[in-house]
């Protein structure tokens, strides 16, 4: 996929008022350190397309990005330890929670993680939690940059030992790394087969 044009659209916390357009939408969400932002960027092409910083949590809202007029890729709030307070972190997860089971638009979530660490509770909880929900979702693992090939390898292995401890089969992954740019073929291409089988579906 060619990323012909990429636009801010609405930030909120009100899921009610996210766009009505009846187009795909993809959501990323993760720890709140896991290069988010980051990769929102290089999957976009734009530099400052989605906020980054050196303090976890800047994302505290939803946030619409309309990619090339015809899918939405939807920034969400960073789940574990953001600096916010006790307050504002609930208001965001629920506001998190309300978004996932109440927009009918969304056809798959993308969870990153930190490839460089063992499986965190955290995260394994936040994807039951999609599961129970009948919510699609993907592994984008990030940061691939860091390691050797034979240590994405073997890491990879040991995230998919974990998860099949709960699930049936290993979600769809994706290895990338936001500075080196890896991964973004193929997810940008995962990303157009679904929304070609949509337009299909559609169109039967």
């Amino acid at each position: 996929m060619l990323i012909k044009t990429a636009e801010f659209i609405i930030s909120n916390s009100d899921v009610s008022k996210c766009p009505k357009d009846p187009i795909p939408e993809y959501a990323f969400i993760g720890r709140s350190n896991v290069g988010k932002s980051s990769l929102i960027n290089m999957l976009t092409n734009h530099k400052s397309l989605a906020k980054t910083s050196g303090r976890p949590g800047k994302t505290q809202l939803i946030n619409h990005f309309l990619i090339n007029k015809n899918w939405f890729l939807v920034d969400l709030p960073g789940y574990g330890y953001a600096r916010v307070s006790k307050t504002a972190k609930k208001k965001f997860q629920k506001f998190i929670t309300n978004y996932f089971e109440q927009r009918q638009q969304l056809v798959s979530a993308f969870v990153l993680v930190d490839i460089r660490h063992e499986p965190q509770k955290i995260d394994m909880e936040f994807m039951e939690y999609l599961g129970e929900n009948g919510i699609p979702f993907s592994i984008i693992f990030t940061k691939a940059d860091k390691l050797k090939p034979m240590a994405i390898e073997r890491n990879v292995e040991n995230y998919t030992k974990e998860m099949l401890k709960v699930w049936e089969e290993m979600p769809p992954y994706f290895i990338t790394s936001s500075s080196k740019t890896i991964g973004r073929e193929e997810l940008l291409n995962f990303i157009q087969e679904t929304n070609t089988e949509i337009n299909n579906l559609k169109n039967q």
